[in-house]
């Protein structure tokens, strides 16, 4: 311990090396990226602003997907400013203060997701199993308290894994990643990391518990709905989003994870590009699919659209 604590530094700053490989075609990743963000600006802001001021969209479903895309947006902030200036940039540096927020702000989005996820496959349970007793058990106040939930479940967890990270002191500084997250600050820990480790085990057996919850309520809704039409309809239209949501999440995290084995033997931008989806894909398919998929949403996005081309007609 004493000589761990010897060989132990105040960090300051952390050096980011996902980058290394990318010196010759930065121009091409910055326009990239800088085109995506912008794309991920517009399509959630769109959707946002259309559920607020259309009052038709007042329900529980678009309330949570309204939330998703917050989250889709917040996560994305703590990510491309830094990168897009990081492209910009001969060495690719980040203060501590600025790379145990970074991690804290990317983790935290990712785990609101996937509560957001959960709620919304609960609220869809309640609409198809038990649509008699939908407006009894999703009530304003439930809607509240979901949403609630959602987003202080995760800040809370986030805020507890950096306090356990803020509490060790650091050997090096090197992160062999574009952005950065808690395992790779962890990488560099002068002392035991078991309690991490626990309360990282804990989190897995919370994630998997939800996991299993929306397979458990898909599977009820799947076999309520192929009994009529009716159902197989309304599963079509609310239910098949919120599916392709989820497996487009799930797909994306668990390439983040891959990647972060030192077993795998890819190159590193092969690497990044693993790292990387789940701030790209996610935000940006999420409000298209619902878009698109939902009536609702779509007339009233091409109402607005309409009546803005009215306006600028008679101006």
């Amino acid at each position: 311990l004493t000589k761990a604590m010897e060989n132990s530094t105040q960090v300051k700053f952390f050096y980011l090396f996902g980058l290394q490989e990318t010196f010759i075609n930065k121009s091409v990743y910055f326009t990239l990226s800088l085109i995506t963000y912008l794309l991920i600006i517009t399509v959630n802001l769109t959707l946002i602003i259309t559920i607020i001021q259309q009052k038709g969209l007042h329900e529980p479903m678009y309330i949570f997907l309204c939330s998703l895309c917050i989250n889709g947006l917040y996560g994305t902030a703590g990510f491309y400013p830094k990168f897009l200036l990081d492209l910009q940039s001969d060495v690719q540096v980040i203060s501590y203060g600025g790379c145990l927020t970074q991690a804290c702000v990317i983790y935290t989005s990712v785990t609101c997701e996937m509560s957001t996820l959960t709620v919304m496959s609960y609220d869809r349970y309640v609409a198809i199993c038990r649509p008699l007793l939908y407006h009894t058990i999703v009530t304003s106040l439930t809607v509240r308290k979901l949403l609630l939930l959602s987003w202080c479940y995760p800040l809370f967890i986030s805020l507890i894994a950096l306090s356990l990270t803020v509490r060790l002191p650091l050997c090096g500084s090197r992160i062999d990643k574009i952005f950065c997250d808690n395992p790779s600050i962890l990488k560099h820990a002068c002392l035991p990391i078991t309690i991490n480790q626990i309360w990282s085990r804990c989190l897995i057996v919370v994630h998997v518990l939800q996991v299993l919850y929306i397979v458990f309520s898909y599977c009820q809704i799947v076999r309520t709905c192929v009994k009529s039409a009716k159902g197989r309809i309304k599963f079509t239209q609310t239910c098949v989003p919120h599916l392709l949501t989820i497996v487009i999440f799930m797909t994306v995290t668990l390439f983040d994870n891959l990647q972060g084995w030192n077993n795998v033997n890819i190159t590193l931008k092969m690497r990044n590009a693993m790292a990387v989806q789940f701030l790209i894909i996610p935000p940006v398919l999420n409000p298209l699919i619902y878009g698109l998929n939902l009536q609702q949403i779509r007339r009233a996005v091409f109402r607005k659209c309409n009546t803005h081309k009215i306006i600028d007609m008679r101006r």
